[in-house]
């Protein structure tokens, strides 16, 4: 039905919107038309021949444009015809649906009324099987059964009780649709199932019952069945009122469906009268400016409009022209439109994969759930059936195997496969299941029918024989074999129940990793989605700009058709057009380079990206080459290597943010550009439409033309805009998917990013449903709050201990800040220490340097020294080598020696520095334990500030307490006070036949024992004194030194003995002075300052948890920040002492030492090689010299010498093996040198990178300590926030809980005393009533002594709870006077609790169950609050969070460029650096190999000086032969060998340095080989990459110049059609120039005969003109007969129009009287149902108030015979007591004599006299008497020697409050002015005249009254001033009550006002300045 409307709907919109369309062309065409008659109105021909065509012509014009108003108007017609036609179908549909709903709904009702009848039927039926089952439930074999039937009966009934009713109310508002009426009739199908499944289990009981019978019969519970009955009515009630329900709602429905069609016909007549009304208007317009344009005919214009038409016509060929031109452009622009939309659609394509995906993870989400949900059914299902586990036994060990087989499949497999193995698990477990459960209906069916046959027989045979005990028995056993089975199965039952709870376990924890899997994806979305939101909005403001634009461009529509006057701009608007093309085009041109500049730049970031990683995976490789380095630095790694991950994150975020920033700050500039393209688009589409519009003033046709044409442009502006926003789209998109791709790069899979994407926006937006509804709940929780304050208003109390605590909670979390403050600068203090030890210790290994620098110069000039000195020795001495060689080995020793010495010194040094490392790392660990330490004490502080702060509020409680106590015992200890003497009093009472001096024994033991008690508590009191002084010390003690817990285990020791003391004091208070009421009321006080320590302890230790976590956190940072400091000052050090190593100054000067040593090596050689040469010419001359002198003497030298010569050469020898040594020493260490610079240079590099990592490391430190301290400060002002919510929840619970104990206490007073109420409010008070029995008691001892003590009993309990009461009562009314501090306020609460009691009376039971729901309501409330304000507190934190994180981002991305910066320079700086290093090792190198050579060549000099030696001595040995000849000739051979020995090394040299130079060259070559293979590598991927790039770039040019080629194609194929459109318009142009010329001859001579023409026209004009006046005369006069003809028309048509609308309103009253008689007489039904129903619940609870009544009658009659005899009693005693003295009376008297001081002692005994009867006279004389013998006289006479044991004087108290002044006397005085007023006969005492126990007493009394209160008062209130003459009254009653009236501190019974039943004084008005004698004579006169 609503389809059906609603294309009904959607039909009329479309009609109508083509109506309206069509009549606004018209109007737009007609006021053109009329435009265009009046401006040519306006211009004058000359000749009346060119008026004539010209109006000839406008006629033409006008008829054709009637014609076509003409076809509109018909048009216009059919499509009337056509929607009434639709609307008279559309309601006989109507009518013909409710029909059919009407029939529908009277089925609906007949099948509800059988459905009523057969429910009714069958719940008879069920409660008499229930009667018969629960009869035959006695049998023992059955009661299984019957329990199991039972069970699912009340379940059954349950679940159908459990259905909400009412749910059905708001029906019968006005949007109704038919969806209701297809809910009550699912509605009506539940209930028919329901019914049906009542009948199953009707036939479920009867075969129960069957059966039952047949195993025997036993009496049911009546109790059972009363329910069964009660839940049968309420089921017919709930039918009654459902099908009520149902036919309210369908009545609601079809009325809301008559007023939906009567609403629709309506709108649809008046919208048809408003269009006949608008084309009549239309029409009489056409007809007006026909008229016109006929009457404005001139015949002067000709001409003048034939000029402007050529010009026109030339004007429209170049508008022609330039509107192809713009639609050329504008195809370019819709094909690169298309392109643009084919892009759209892919990434549409993409975007609905990612849908897919996302569905299809929610449907096997949903699939998952939905099988759960059927397992668990089918379990319900099975544990209901009957047999089903004998099957279910076979298929358990298959399912255990399969469910073990699945969980090792899910341990095995890999976690994201769990999902589907669970999915196939519970296929198959389904799968059996259902095979299982219709095996198991096919056996139950087949039961049903054997148990059906089983019963048929066991009929028949009952029937048959009466009998058959055998078949029975048989029975019996089946049913127990049955029962038996039952059990079995339903344990087999609870055995699936358990793995199906199991297998959901599983499943549920494979759900939660999945959940746990999607919120890691969706915490990484976050960003990508705030990307995404600012793009999105960035989106919204452009559609917002176009939006303005589009606003813009209809204004200017608008303003198009003022444009008409604009003929002389066209030029210039052609001029602009032409220049906004080409700016189009620029801008296209433009658009693209952008688009190309994007694409650069996203490779250039890729780019950027690869050589990000390069260099990381350059920093891995060369972290791995230091990892290989030794111990020191495998510490150090990890933090690198967190550090480099770090940093490589950090870069990466980083880039993804430039990248972020670049792509916004070109999608502004693509915007901007965009926004300027459309307004220039709009501007040239502005004046194209002026154009248009200049083109339209001329002809109708081009009009048209003109107006299709701006129709299309508009069209295409249309279509440009749609461009531009799929343009935007398509670049979000393209961004969109930039960003995918770099998170493709970080390892992240698209889809499943968008379905988190997807999933997060749904669990936003869940969340923001569930905020709302929080809201929701929160207002009503403000509501009901406010309610309730409003309720509980009077017990509104300030809690200002809790802001006191708050205070002191604020105070201690500053002084935990100003530790926290102190241990920062304790800690930087300690790390400045360490910071001075590491650089004393660096200066002390400086000095170790400086001396070793100073040893090896000393070193060098050692040796220089030697090398001097044998230089002067070598040269004065040349015979004394031995001595220099002896020198040379010296010195070799000495510098062995110096060696192994600077070996030492730098194993000293590395010791040193190991020392100076493990000093490093014990002064970390000594900083970590003093970390550690202090946050102990801290904690310890933390801790002892707590507890004794907790000890002092305890103490102070305790204080408070004792003192009270101390009070109350002074009080009674300084004078007897009247609870004491009450006491004694009723002891004596109760022993009334002992004598007086028990009782002054007693009394007497009384004082003793209270003086005790003062001790004890002087003694506490010092004792307490003591613990506060030591309290005090322990806490100096703690606040300078960190306390242990044994002493606060001492101090909790000391409290508990402290609460001991007080307990014991209370129990001796409670036992020596019997005041328990106090006791009560101490207890109940101290048990509510208990409730509330114990609640602020328990917020103070929360908040102490949450301070330690948030130290215990503190500290933990400032570890990990002390570690990190640590490990950085560690990295400086050795990053220091590597430099210092690494200095290259260092190493030039090792390099300049090597090289001084080699140079003095040379310089010793050359020495050597100089002294062998002179030896050798020395041998030479020798030789010669001894070869010349030939004697015999000369061998003999010859011989000499040559030993000597040889023993130079063995020396020789040995120095040149020596040297060889030396030589290899020296090469091996320029080696090692060099090895270890390239070592060091390596280690230099890594240690500057991890500088600038450690200072990276630093700042983000820094940073991450900033945001620390943040989250600190944010956590402390959360625990503010959290202290005051606490605050307000607490004082809230404290005023619950005050509201509570008053109403509760009010319900109890009214629960005790439900009918005395009415008592409070008349007359005197009756509470004195009670105790004048017992007080009288003394003179008739021979009473019912049981009834008296009950009703003692009673009285005593009374008074308790009246005390009880009266002190809640009192602290309510204290609460209330903190509040408010005005008495008004009370007076008035005062004046209505007699109301609020009435209204208390008459709602007690209301108010018991609200305050219950009240409670409940309040602690789920909380609860919900508590979890709003939790989840509304982690929403802050996550957005403060998130906020912080960007925040830190920025900064990182900020330092990490600069870091970046920073790198990159140092690493020029170590490049440099190392250049040097490479060209200083080089040149050492080659200095080196200098040095070699040189070496060379003086061993070879001295390998030929020793063959020189050799050759020398051969020469000897053959001159001693005797061959001279020879020796000469080998001496030549000897030195031309030399010779060219030379010229060879000399040449072996040479090719030395030459090979050297070559592998020098080689190995550079080699670098350079290395270099540019990597640059290979590097090209190599440079050149993949640009592979990649280029055929990307080929491919889209590709695509583009296919694009172009496309629009080349079509570009050429336009400008053929412009081409042949230029010719045929050239062609036609000619024509029509060749027309023209004719034209104007023939118009030249059609003018001559025009201008006789025009002669003869006005001849014609001038008749015609009297002919036009005459037809105006006739034409008015048949005007007005026409006038007359109309109007009469009118009148007739009124008249039949207002005789229809009466009668039409006529049948619409009668309509709806018909429909007012129906909805009354509903009502009416309806209130006759509620009647009825209220009728049955009120007879209902008239029973229930009859019996209530009833047993109130009965305690009431109880009442008033115990009333009565309390009567009876009063009268007894009071009749007895008339004309007698009490004995007691007379005693007090005597006894306050001696306690009266001396000189007032006369006015005692005047009184005593009085009493007895005495005179006045007689009584003086006495005193006389006695003045002169002595009181003590008579005194002692009458007391028998035992005067000295009397009373005595006790200091009296100085009075407490107002009207307490008085002395003792004038006390006596008012208490005899009461005692002596006459009594009145004691009346009748009625019900009313009670007034209750519980009640208050009223403040406002009789004069009477008062001033007895007055008077009790200060009695009671001087405690003191003990009155020995009140024995009478209050003997036998304890005198302390829990409060006083009218606010009084003590509650004394004389106190209590007076009422008239009993005997009074009459009061005689005593000044206070009056002296007691005065007071005594006045009353004696009386």
């Amino acid at each position: 039905m609503t389809s059906w409307l609603g294309g009904i709907g959607s039909g009329l919109g479309q009609s109508l919107g083509q109506v309206g369309g069509s009549l606004t062309s018209l109007s737009g065409q007609i006021s053109n038309f009329t435009k265009d008659m009046l401006l040519e109105g306006v211009e004058e021909v000359g000749d009346a021949a060119t008026e004539l065509q010209v109006s000839n012509s406008r006629l033409a014009e006008v008829e054709a444009a009637f014609g076509s108003q003409k076809s509109e108007h018909e048009r216009l017609k059919k499509l009337y015809a056509e929607l009434e036609e639709k609307h008279e179908a559309s309601e006989i549909q109507i009518k013909g649906q409710s029909a059919e709903y009407r029939s529908l709904l009277q089925q609906k009702d007949v099948e509800i009324s059988h459905l009523k009848a057969r429910q009714n039927g069958l719940q008879e039926e069920f409660q008499k099987l229930q009667q018969s089952a629960q009869s035959a439930s006695g049998g023992p074999a059955m009661l299984p059964v019957t329990t199991s039937a039972s069970s699912t009966t009340s379940s059954s009934v349950s679940s159908y009780l459990s259905r909400p009713s009412g749910a059905h109310q708001g029906f019968h508002g006005d949007e109704m649709d038919f969806s209701d009426v297809l809910w009550s009739q699912q509605e009506i199908n539940r209930l028919s199932s329901e019914v049906m499944r009542l009948e199953s289990e009707v036939a479920h009981w009867r075969r129960m019952s069957q059966a039952s019978s047949a195993a025997g019969g036993g009496n049911g519970d009546q109790s059972e069945i009363l329910k069964l009955q009660r839940t049968i009515k309420g089921l017919r009630e709930e039918m009654s009122s459902e099908v009520d329900e149902h036919q309210h709602e369908l009545a609601a429905l079809q009325d809301a469906q008559r007023q939906k069609l009567a609403d629709i016909t309506r709108r649809h007549r008046e919208e048809l009268a408003e269009y006949e009304e608008r084309i009549e208007e239309l029409e009489e317009q056409m007809q007006s400016g026909g008229g016109r344009a006929a009457s404005s005919s001139d015949a002067s214009k000709l001409v003048d409009l034939q000029r402007t038409v050529s010009s026109l016509q030339a004007d429209t060929d170049k508008h022609e022209k330039q509107v192809t031109e713009a639609s050329a452009q504008l195809e370019e622009a819709q094909q690169k439109q298309a392109s643009l939309q084919l892009e759209k659609e892919e990434v549409q394509e993409e975007n609905a994969e990612l849908l897919q995906n996302y569905t299809r993870l929610q449907a096997s989400v949903v699939e998952l759930q939905t099988r759960v949900q059927e397992q668990e059914g089918k379990a319900l299902q099975k544990a209901q059936l009957d047999h089903e586990i004998q099957v279910l036994r076979k298929n358990l060990t298959d399912a255990e195997s399969e469910i073990e087989r699945l969980r090792n499949l899910s341990e095995g497999e890999p976690k994201e496969e769990v999902e589907h193995a669970d999915i196939l698990e519970l296929n198959t477990i389904i799968g059996t299941l259902r095979q299982e459960k219709e095996t198991i209906e096919e056996e139950k069916l087949n039961l049903q029918e054997r148990l059906k046959e089983a019963e048929e027989q066991a009929l028949s045979s009952k029937e048959a024989e009466s009998s058959d005990p055998e078949a029975l028995e048989d029975l019996k056993a089946e049913l127990q074999r049955r029962e038996t089975a039952l059990r079995n199965t339903e344990e087999e039952r609870d055995t699936l129940m358990s793995e199906l709870e199991e297998l959901d376990r599983q499943n549920q924890e494979a759900t939660q990793h999945m959940i746990s899997v999607k919120e890691q994806l969706s915490l990484q979305l976050k960003e990508s989605e705030t990307e995404l939101n600012r793009l999105t909005a960035e989106l919204d403001s452009t559609k917002d700009k176009k939006k303005a634009l589009e606003r813009e461009l209809e204004g200017q529509q608008e303003k198009m058709s003022q444009s008409a006057f604009t003929l002389n701009d066209l030029h210039m608007s052609k001029q602009q057009l032409e220049a906004t093309v080409k700016e189009l085009r620029d801008k296209l041109g433009q658009a693209h380079e952008q688009s190309r500049d994007t694409r650069r730049d996203v490779t250039e970031l890729r780019r950027t990206l690869q050589e990000r990683e390069e260099q990381l995976s350059a920093a891995k490789a060369e972290l791995d080459q230091t990892g290989q380095r030794g111990t020191e630095a495998q510490g150090t790694e990890d933090q690198l290597a967190g550090k480099e991950r770090e940093l490589s994150e950090l870069r990466r975020e980083v880039e993804e943010l430039r990248s972020s920033t670049e792509k916004v700050m070109g999608e502004d500039y693509e915007l901007k550009m965009e926004n300027r393209r459309l307004k220039a688009e709009s501007e040239d589409a502005n004046r194209q439409a002026k154009e248009g519009h200049v083109g339209l003033n001329r002809t109708v046709r081009e009009k048209d033309t003109r107006i299709e044409a701006l129709k299309l442009e508009k069209n295409q502006l249309e279509a440009e805009l749609r461009q531009a926003e799929s343009t935007l789209t398509e670049q979000a998109k393209q961004y969109q998917q930039t960003i995918e791709e770099l998170t493709r790069a970080r390892s992240m899979d698209a889809s499943a990013l968008q379905t988190e994407h997807e999933r997060a926006i749904k669990l936003n937006q869940e969340k923001d449903m569930e905020i709302s509804q929080l809201k929701r709940d929160v207002e009503q929780l403000a509501s009901d709050h406010r309610d309730t304050n409003e309720m509980l208003s009077i017990t509104v109390a300030g809690q200002k201990q809790l802001t006191d605590l708050l205070q002191e909670k604020d105070i201690f979390m500053d002084t935990l800040k100003q530790n926290a403050s102190d241990l920062q600068a304790e800690m930087e203090d300690s790390i400045s220490v360490a910071t001075k030890e590491a650089e004393s210790l660096r200066q002390a290994l400086e000095e170790k340097d400086r001396q070793l620098g100073g040893m090896k110069e000393e070193n060098s000039h050692l040796k220089e020294e030697i090398d001097r000195l044998r230089d002067q020795q070598s040269r004065p001495q040349p015979l004394s080598e031995p001595r220099t060689l002896d020198i040379i080995t010296e010195l070799e020793t000495e510098i062995t020696q110096l060696k192994s010495s600077r070996n030492r010194v730098e194993e000293e040094v590395q010791t040193l520095r190991r020392a100076t490392e493990e000093q490093q790392a014990s002064l970390l660990q000594s900083q970590q334990s003093l970390q550690a330490q202090q946050s102990e004490l801290e904690q310890a502080h933390a801790r002892n500030q707590q507890t004794t702060l907790n000890y002092d509020r305890l103490i102070h409680a305790r204080d408070e307490e004792i003192s009270r106590l101390q009070q109350l015992s002074e009080g009674r200890g300084r004078a007897d006070s009247p609870p004491v003497q009450g006491d004694v009093i009723l002891q004596e009472e109760k022993t009334q036949t002992l004598n007086q001096e028990n009782g002054n024994e007693k009394h007497d033991l009384s004082k003793v024992e209270i003086e005790k008690l003062v001790r004890g508590i002087k003694e506490k009191e010092t004792e307490i004194s003591q613990l506060n002084e030591k309290n005090l010390i322990l806490t100096k003690q703690l606040d300078q030194l960190v306390v242990s817990r044994d002493e606060v285990g001492k101090l909790s020791q000391m409290i508990r003995q402290k609460d001991l003391e007080i307990q014991a004091l209370h129990a001796r208070v409670s036992l020596g002075g019997n005041s328990s009421q106090d006791v009560l009321f101490l207890q109940q006080q101290l048990q509510a300052y208990a409730v509330e320590r114990e609640q602020v302890l328990a917020v103070l230790n929360e908040k102490t948890r949450e301070n330690s976590q948030l130290r215990s956190d503190y500290h933990r940072l400032m570890d990990i920040m002390a570690g990190k400091e640590a490990a950085l000052l560690k990295l400086q050090q050795e990053n220091q002492r590597l430099f210092n190593m690494s200095d290259p100054s260092g190493s030039q000067e090792m390099f300049k030492e090597t090289i001084q040593n080699l140079s003095r090596i040379i310089r010793e050689k050359d020495i050597e090689i100089d002294a062998l040469t002179q030896k050798c010419q020395t041998l030479v001359t020798v030789l010669q010299a001894s070869g010349s002198e030939s004697g015999p003497g000369s061998g003999g030298v010859s011989s000499n010498q040559f030993e000597e010569l040889l023993q130079e050469r063995d020396t020789l020898k040995q120095q040149v093996k020596k040297m060889e040594e030396w030589k290899q020493q020296v090469i091996t260490t320029v080696k090692n040198m060099q090895h270890e610079s390239a070592q060091l240079q390596e280690e230099l590099i890594k240690l500057q990178g991890q500088v600038s990592e450690d200072s990276d490391c630093s700042s983000k430190l820094s940073v991450d300590y900033t945001r620390l301290i943040q989250s600190y400060e944010q956590k402390e002002r959360r625990l503010g926030t959290l202290s005051q919510e606490l605050a307000h929840v607490q004082q809230t619970i404290t005023q619950l809980s005050s509201t509570k104990d008053v109403l509760l206490g009010k319900l109890d007073s009214v629960a005790q005393t439900p009918e005395v109420v009415a008592a409070q409010s008349s007359g005197p008070l009756l509470q004195a009533g009670a105790p004048s029995g017992p007080l009288l008691r003394a003179e008739a001892p021979s009473g019912p002594a049981s009834d008296v003590e009950t009703l003692q009993e009673e009285i005593v309990r009374l008074r308790a709870q009246l005390a009880e009461r009266e002190n809640t009562i009192r602290t309510i009314q204290e609460n209330n006077h903190r509040l408010s501090n005005s008495a008004s306020a009370s007076e008035m609460e005062q004046r209505s609790q007699a109301e609020e009691v009435r209204q208390i009376r008459e709602r007690l039971e209301t108010l018991q169950r609200s305050v219950r729901e009240k409670d409940l309501l309040i602690k789920t409330k909380g609860d919900q609050l508590s979890q709003v304000s939790e989840s509304l507190r982690n929403r802050e934190n996550d957005n403060e969070v998130l906020k912080q994180a960007v925040t830190n981002l920025k900064e990182r991305a900020l330092i990490l460029e600069l870091d970046a910066r920073k790198l990159k320079e140092e690493n020029e700086m170590v490049a440099s650096r190392s250049r040097e290093k490479e060209s200083e090792f080089r040149a050492l190198q080659e200095t080196n190999m200098q040095v070699s050579l040189l070496l060379r060549e003086k061993e070879f000099e001295l390998s030929a000086v020793s063959e020189k030696s050799a050759t020398v001595e051969r020469m000897l040995k053959d001159k001693e032969q005797g061959k001279s000849g020879e020796l000469n000739q080998l001496l030549n051979e000897l030195k031309s060998m030399q010779d060219k020995a030379v010229a060879f090394q000399q040449e072996r040299d040479q090719v030395m340095m030459a090979l050297k130079q070559k592998q020098m060259e080689t190995t550079a070559v080699q670098t350079e080989l290395q270099h540019m293979r990597d640059k290979e590598q590097r090209l190599n991927l440079e050149l993949e990459r640009l592979r990649n790039h280029l055929l990307e770039i080929e491919e889209s040019y590709t695509r583009e110049a296919l694009s172009a080629e496309d629009r080349e194609t079509e570009l050429r194929r336009r400008v053929a059609m412009l081409d042949e459109k230029l010719a045929s318009s050239s062609s036609a142009v000619e024509k029509s120039s060749q027309q023209a010329s004719m034209q104007v001859e023939s118009l030249q001579e059609q003018l001559s005969g025009a201008v006789k023409q025009r002669d003869e026209a006005l001849i014609r004009l001038r008749t015609s003109q009297e002919q036009v006046n005459q037809y105006a005369v006739s034409l008015s006069n048949l005007q007005m007969v026409l006038e007359q003809f109309q109007q009469e028309e009118k009148a007739m048509y009124s008249s039949e129009l207002e005789k229809h609308k009466k009668e039409k309103e006529e049948w619409r009253r009668k309509a709806e009287r018909v429909e007012d008689q129906a909805s009354s007489l509903q009502i009416n039904l309806d209130e006759a149902n509620a009647a009825l129903d209220s009728a049955s619940r009120l007879t209902d609870q008239l029973d229930l108030k009859e019996e209530q009544l009833e047993e109130l009658k009965n305690q009431m009659e109880v009442r008033q015979e115990m009333l009565e005899e309390a009567q009876r009693k009063l009268m007894n005693l009071l009749n007895s007591t008339e004309g007698k003295i009490d004995k007691v009376l007379m005693r007090n008297l005597f006894l306050g004599y001696f306690h009266t001081p001396k000189t007032k002692r006369a006015d005692v005994l005047r009184l005593m006299g009085s009493v007895l009867g005495l005179t006045r006279e007689d009584v003086d004389k006495m005193l006389e008497d006695d003045g002169r013998h002595g009181v003590t006289g008579w005194m002692s006479s009458w007391l028998g020697g035992r005067g000295a044991q009397s009373v005595p004087n006790t200091p009296q108290r100085p009075t407490s409050g107002p009207g307490l002044n008085t002395s003792f006397s004038e006390m006596f005085v008012k208490f005899l002015e009461i005692e002596s007023t006459p009594s009145l006969p004691a009346p009748k005492l009625s019900v009313f005249d009670i007034k209750p126990l519980s009640a208050p007493p009223s403040r406002r009394t009789t004069g009477a009254a008062s001033s007895a209160a007055l008077g009790a008062a200060a009695i009671g209130r001087r405690p003191g001033d003990s009155n020995p003459f009140l024995a009478p009254r209050s003997a036998a009653v304890p005198l302390m009550s829990g409060s006083g009236s009218g606010g009084s501190g003590g509650g004394h019974l004389l106190m209590k006002p007076i009422s008239d039943a009993l005997p009074t004084f009459t009061p005689v008005p005593v000044s206070a300045e009056a002296s007691a004698g005065a007071v005594l004579k006045d009353l004696l006169k009386q």
